[in-house]
């Protein structure tokens, strides 16, 4: 196994779950991705593509950031896009794992709705800089790398999608169109990244409950006692 392999592709350099924990989770970001070298190299990346943009960000910025001469940066990651395709896939996945999370929860399906805007919404502005990144730069992935980020999407709006469904089914929801519904629902969430900022008077958890109420409404149903 090559020294690039070793800091890329093993499973257990995903990080876990903190999204009920933001505080710590951005204490130290992206801790669970190892060596030291990878993660700096990781969080560097996420805070050179939110301020610049994908296109005007350059290896040199990169490492740079994290402190680390250009020649480093090879060491751990190939490429720029491999390092944008390790953030979005961390991210895109961390998402669907607070949605299916709810999805596959207990309880009615406008509680599962309430848990599921709330805790997405939550971690979009907990964790705004790393969301802009991944929700706003997959465009930015060749066709080569886009096609597991966008299953990583479609599963998600499956998740959103079969909660809504089953409280058409069960009479909680009134909604004509599923599949736009579930869209402007995800939307409206992912777009908390663009605009939440941590002086403001909001925290994310307020603003999480926000929107859970906003989409329960949206749906025609009432907020769970």
């Amino acid at each position: 196994m090559t020294q690039h392999e070793q800091a890329v592709d093993r499973p257990g350099d995903h990080p876990v779950d903190r999204s009920d924990r933001p505080d710590q989770a951005d204490e130290v970001p992206w801790a669970e991705v190892t060596p030291d070298a990878a993660r700096r190299l990781l969080v560097a990346a996420v805070e050179a593509f939110a301020e610049r943009g994908y296109h005007a960000t350059t290896t040199r910025d990169i490492a740079g950031r994290a402190g680390m001469s250009p020649a480093a940066l090879y060491i751990h990651y190939k490429t720029k896009e491999e390092l944008l395709l390790r953030i979005s896939r961390i991210g895109h996945e961390k998402a669907l794992l607070i949605l299916r999370r709810a999805a596959d929860g207990g309880g009615s399906a406008a509680e599962r709705l309430t848990e599921a805007v709330r805790s997405f919404v939550r971690w979009h502005a907990g964790h705004h800089t790393t969301a802009r990144v991944v929700q706003y730069e997959l465009d930015s992935l060749g066709e080569e790398h886009r096609p597991a980020v966008v299953e990583l999407r479609r599963r998600s709006d499956a998740a959103v999608r079969e909660i809504i469904t089953d409280g058409v089914r069960a009479g909680e929801f009134d909604v004509p169109d599923v599949p736009g519904t579930t869209l402007a629902v995800l939307s409206l969430c992912i777009d908390v990244a663009r605009w939440f900022n941590t002086e403001g008077r909001r925290t994310p958890d307020e603003v999480g409950a926000l929107y859970a109420d906003l989409v329960l409404r949206m749906v025609g149903a009432a907020a769970p006692r």
